[in-house]
């Protein structure tokens, strides 16, 4: 495969992430705290329809999969059944003059990036976050923030087959926070120490694992497509056998390029019956599983589709961004799939006068009621505009005095700018359509082009 250049370079993301309200960096006015980072208005937005749009086609849209939120805190026995106390841990050396640590499998030579010092041996070092529950920090007490949310999904087993009654095979998908100490974080959020997960734990019956296994690979890579992310921007990615985790019998990653290069979007795991037999093993409980058609008890196999929500929408930013001549300037537009846009209409009303105002404030309330809707009456339209396009709103609807008389509206598309004149009445209904992806010049009742392939019609 011909290596390919990240089309925006990772400064521009951080810059449009930090201006616009999408990431800011976590304890900004205390000089911050390296690998976490807070979500502002855009960006919570955003994060929530990626997940929803994850949670709709995984388990609202089947029939096979399930739902489940598990604690961030579980028994420690749990960590040690999974083997994450034993093998959940990084190779590290330590500069001998600075003190710093880093992974010596990232290190190019051998001394340290920081002060060019000697290093020491290579040593293991966990990547859990350690606490205590309870008000006294004895080792008895000692707990940890979960480095992941799939083994709340295997423990639980059991009781999701008992409440449901479904039979295998069976998804079990949950979204949550999890933990890891990394050493080395950057990337802006593509590594950081807080992170929100998206995993399925599929539950199959011994001997249709790689079926299901070769299902999913597939499944997952046209999930990113169906959203807007380049095709050439993505490639899969299979571990060697000798590379692979100890629990795993094959693993495909999802790859896409990122401003850094190709990198780990989503990761598909077949971890045969590993789990299952870990936690009944030290639980002494089973967790076999009854086929009434077959008669007989076993294990179940599980494929694990796993991604990141923040990797996800560091992907679906690069991915979306652009700089394009308008006239005499360049317009910086994020082409987000409307599912995922944090703002899916902005209302402008051409000016701040009260009559004007009254006239526009009933239709963006009426429109809130379905979508993520944004008023913005200040500076001239030309400069809201390319806020909203800078953001990646799909649509623009302007309210101006002719409104008043005619009972219309100019509706803009981000991605075109084609523009359509419609009656308010039809309003609703054409965005709807607009929405699920109809062109803008296709036009309702009543309606006219005003602009087209960026001229006057």
């Amino acid at each position: 495969m011909t290596e390919q250049t990240p089309t925006v370079a990772m400064d521009k993301i951080v810059s449009l992430a930090r201006r616009r309200g999408f990431i800011f960096q976590s304890s900004e006015i205390y000089g911050g705290l390296s690998g976490c980072w807070d979500y502002g208005p855009l960006g919570v937005e955003l994060k929530r329809n990626v997940k929803q749009a994850w949670w709709q086609g995984t388990v609202q849209e089947r029939d096979d999969t399930v739902g489940l939120d598990t604690s961030i805190l579980m028994h420690p026995k749990v960590w040690e059944a999974s083997g994450h106390l034993q093998g959940f841990s990084d190779p590290l050396v330590e500069c001998k003059n600075c003190h710093m640590r880093w992974r010596s499998d990232e290190l190019k030579e051998p001394k340290c990036p920081s002060c060019a010092g000697e290093l020491t041996e290579e040593k293991m070092f966990n990547l859990m976050f350690k606490t205590f529950a309870g008000p006294v920090e004895s080792a008895e007490n000692i707990v940890y923030l979960r480095p992941e949310t799939a083994q709340g999904m295997f423990v639980n087993f059991q009781n999701v087959i008992n409440t449901t009654r479904r039979k295998l095979p069976l998804g079990i998908a949950q979204t949550g926070k999890s933990f890891r100490n990394e050493i080395t974080t950057g990337n802006f959020i593509f590594r950081s120490r807080e992170f929100e997960q998206m995993e399925i734990e599929y539950f199959v019956k011994p001997g249709t694992d790689e079926k299901w296994f070769e299902y999913w690979y597939q499944e997952r890579f046209n999930w990113y497509i169906k959203l807007g992310i380049k095709k050439e921007h993505l490639r899969l990615y299979e571990h060697p056998k000798e590379k692979l985790a100890h629990y795993a019998r094959r693993c495909i990653d999802v790859e896409y390029l990122f401003p850094h290069g190709w990198a780990e979007l989503e990761g598909i795991a077949n971890r045969g019956d590993y789990d299952l037999r870990q936690h009944a093993k030290a639980s002494g409980k089973s967790l076999d599983y009854y086929d009434d058609d077959t008669k007989e008890h076993y294990l179940p196999n599980i494929i694990e589709p796993s991604a990141g929500v923040d990797r996800s929408l560091l992907a679906f930013m690069c991915d979306a961004y652009a700089e394009e001549p308008d006239k005499d300037e360049i317009r910086v537009v994020m082409h987000l799939h409307p599912t995922l846009a944090p703002i899916k209409v902005a209302i402008l009303p051409l000016s701040k006068k009260e009559n004007l105002a009254a006239f526009t404030k009933p239709i963006f309330n009426d429109l809130r009621k379905q979508w993520a809707v944004q008023y913005d009456d200040t500076q001239s339209i030309g400069r809201r505009y390319r806020r909203q396009d800078e953001v990646g709103t799909p649509y623009c609807v302007t309210v101006d005095f002719q409104s008043l008389e005619d009972n219309r509206v100019t509706v803009r598309d981000r991605d075109s700018m084609n523009q359509i004149r419609i009656p308010i009445a039809e309003l609703k209904k054409t965005l709807e359509a607009k929405l699920a992806g109809e062109d803008i010049l296709v036009l309702p009742t009543g309606g006219e082009v005003v602009q087209a392939k960026g001229k006057e019609a």
